[in-house]
C-alpha cells in the first residue's frame, strides 16, 4: 500500500480537485491541513524543495508536486507505477 500525503488548505480548489482525483481512484491519502497547522507549512517547503503553493502532494517519499503534476502523472501512468494501482 502506498503512502500518499497532501499537504492543503480548506480554501483552496487545486487541493480539493487533487483530494478528488485521488478519492476517485480509490486511493487512500493522509492530509496535513498547513491552515490548522501552521508548523507543519516549514515541512512542507523543506521536503518540497521551497514550494509554497498548496497542494504538494508526496507518494511513498517522492514528491510528485501540485495538482497539475498530480494530474500529469495521472495521464502518463506514473501515478499508477508509484502506486501500484493495477499491478
Amino acid at each position: 500500500m502506498s503512502r500518499i500525503e497532501v499537504y492543503s488548505t480548506a480554501s483552496c480548489p487545486y487541493c480539493v480537485a487533487a483530494k478528488q482525483l485521488l478519492a476517485r481512484k480509490g486511493l487512500a491519502f493522509d492530509e496535513v491541513r498547513i491552515d490548522l497547522e501552521p508548523a507543519r507549512r516549514e515541512e512542507m517547503l523543506q521536503r518540497a524543495a521551497g514550494r509554497r503553493t498548496v497542494p504538494q502532494i508526496f507518494v511513498n517519499d517522492t514528491h510528485i508536486g501540485g495538482f497539475d503534476d498530480l494530474a500529469a502523472a495521472e495521464r502518463s501512468g506514473r501515478l499508477d507505477e508509484l502506486t501500484g494501482v493495477g499491478q
